[in-house]
């Protein structure tokens, strides 16, 4: 998105009253200063979401740093030289080593063929040094800040991968062999797929007849106890003839649906709970359309996460509840315990411990979703969800594919069109098809709140429902945990909501990434591992790694060993419903089956 407005540029002598060591720019510095601001303005204009501009600042800024452009330019001589031989080799038949090695986990080469002939070896080797040479050097623009280079990569790349030679019919050495074996029926397959797609409006990762919510996701028996305008409520039937007597509520996100945490019987967290004896409440939030545009973050608080809440509270009799809050469900858990801890006396509060799963409360660093966020995207954003009073859930899960371009837009060009392959059944491909919408008011207060002002850490900065919102008063026991290769919430940026709470925390870092690192079954032999323990406000993200050794296995184990001592005595198990709450509908409800 686009390059945020520059700070006013330091002036020799406040550099020298620091201490620091300052040199007076040249005219050079000062002609790239002028033309970088007046690009920035004109920019904004033509340019909302910085596809462009941070390019071009890149240019200008190698232009005025030759030295450095110069020395860049010596490193890719000597590059290219060795490419010339290679080539050369390459060409009379003498076999010689690839002088640019693929990179770990880029599948896109990895098929022999990309080696063993030489036309589509060089092709592939050309490919990669430009690239390397093209990211590297924006990477390391001097004159620009690091959130710029990040934004000039992040197109860049997606630009660089779209054109890969993997991506084209007669560049694909693979396409071409396939379509020769299948006598063309391949490309004729290929075809097909892209017409399917042209017509959903959307790159299939998987074939949508493969899956039906309630037949074959999302089928734990349960009922809808409470419903509103927001929410409906699911409480799930017992598995064991006792559960804990105080019952699990879960806080889905509202960015897709709640079924992620129930998919398939064996991989269902739901199901999980109710087998250790935990007796379970899940949000499924409604899909609002442009007539919901008014809602605000303050109704997810109190018609949402408090409702729930107080509805498991009063249908089990149970004083508190174990909370769960999950991706931005958890932001919204972390703002109801700031809240319900300001608007309650201590022994009040309805929640008495919590768990949070790749959750960010610190927006300083979100990781690279950051090159969407800037003053000049969220308010070219918020007008645009203004005109409609919602987000497509397309929209936002456009931008997430182009976090991850290769494996999640071009890797299903390849196999679907080019090589006519129909994608596999998988169950968390077809939840991630399954958007929901954002309304208007709350995704803007949101986003601009959170992500681009970060005022949740700063004690009384916002006011919700009423209250104004300081972490530091939560004293209820935390487990929170995150996943190593989460580019949604990075782990260490969720690692420091312990630098802003009070109170007994312990923080898990499981293998994999936002969803596969949280709906992560216990299987034998383990297919993941995790690193667990406590954590202190003085703690670091990279200390607390060093000390904290793996285990094999899944996470789920060690956060029964935490609750279950918490969760009470054991009581006889509750049905789903009652005579006071009636079964609205059996589960999963109708929200999940909005559209």
């Amino acid at each position: 998105m686009n390059h945020q407005p520059r700070s006013p540029s330091r002036t020799y002598s406040e550099y020298a009253d620091d201490g620091l060591e300052a040199t007076e720019p040249g005219p050079a510095e000062l002609w790239h200063r002028a033309f970088m601001d007046l690009l920035d303005g004109v920019a904004r204009s033509i340019d909302p979401f910085g596809m462009t501009a941070p390019i071009v600042h890149a240019r200008i800024a190698w232009a005025a740093h030759p030295k450095e452009l110069g020395d860049r330019m010596v490193r890719l001589s000597s590059d290219l030289w060795r490419l010339q031989t290679h080539t050369m080799n390459r060409m009379l038949g003498i076999p010689d080593a690839d002088p640019i090695a693929v990179a770990e986990g880029d599948v896109r080469f990895s098929d022999p063929v990309w080696t063993e002939l030489p036309t589509f070896d060089l092709m592939k080797e050309w490919y990669l040094a430009f690239t390397r040479h093209t990211l590297d050097m924006l990477h390391d623009t001097p004159g620009m800040s690091g959130k710029d280079r990040k934004r000039a990569a992040f197109w860049w790349r997606n630009w660089l991968n779209a054109v890969a030679p993997t991506n084209c019919l007669l560049t694909n050495p693979v396409a071409m062999r396939k379509a020769v074996e299948s006598h063309g029926e391949s490309l004729v397959r290929g075809f097909g797929n892209f017409l399917e797609d042209l017509v959903a409006g959307d790159l299939r990762m998987t074939d949508p007849e493969d899956f039906k919510v309630g037949e074959n996701l999302a089928t734990t028996p349960g009922a809808v106890v409470m419903r509103n305008r927001l929410l409906e409520l699911i409480h799930y039937s017992p598995t064991q003839t006792l559960v804990h007597a105080k019952p699990v509520v879960i806080v889905t996100p509202w960015i897709n649906k709640f079924y992620v945490l129930d998919l398939a019987p064996k991989k269902s967290m739901i199901r999980y709970l109710l087998d250790q004896g935990m007796d379970v409440f899940v949000t499924s939030w409604k899909n609002p359309d442009a007539s919901m545009s008014d809602v605000r973050f303050d109704d997810y608080l109190l018609d949402g996460v408090h409702a729930a809440v107080e509805t498991a509270r009063a249908l089990t009799g149970a004083p508190r509840v174990h909370a769960v809050g999950y991706c931005i469900g958890g932001t919204a858990l972390a703002m109801y315990m700031a809240w319900a801890n300001r608007r309650f006396a201590p022994e009040e509060v309805p929640v008495a411990d919590w768990t949070l799963l790749a959750t960010l409360i610190d927006f300083r660093a979100p990781g690279e979703i950051e090159v969407f966020i800037d003053e000049s995207s969220v308010r070219s954003l918020c007008d645009a969800m203004a005109r409609k009073g919602c987000l497509d859930g397309r929209e936002m899960a456009a931008a997430f594919r182009l976090l991850r371009a290769n494996s999640l837009i071009w890797n299903y060009v390849v196999n679907g069109w080019l090589y006519g392959e129909t994608p596999p059944p998988f169950d968390v491909l077809y939840w991630n098809m399954d958007t929901t919408r954002m309304p208007q008011a709350m995704h803007s207060w949101y986003l601009r709140e959170l992500y681009l002002n970060n005022r949740l850490i700063r004690p009384d900065a916002l006011t919700v429902a009423g209250e104004p919102l300081d972490l530091q008063g939560i004293r209820q026991p935390l487990y929170a945990v995150a996943a190593e290769d989460d580019h949604i919430a990075p782990w260490r940026q969720a690692f420091r909501i312990h630098r802003h709470l009070e109170g007994e925390k312990r923080f898990v870092l499981s293998s994999s990434g936002h969803i596969l690192g949280i709906v992560n079954p216990v299987v034998t032999p383990p297919k993941r591992s995790y690193r667990a323990a406590g954590v202190s406000r003085s703690d670091r993200a990279d200390g607390w790694l060093a000390r904290t050794g793996i285990q094999a296995g899944s996470w789920w184990e060690d956060w029964m060993e935490w609750l279950k001592p918490r969760a009470g005595k054991r009581v006889r198990a509750r049905p789903a419903a009652s005579a006071g709450f009636p079964e609205l509908a059996p589960a999963p409800g109708c929200y999940v089956m909005e559209r």
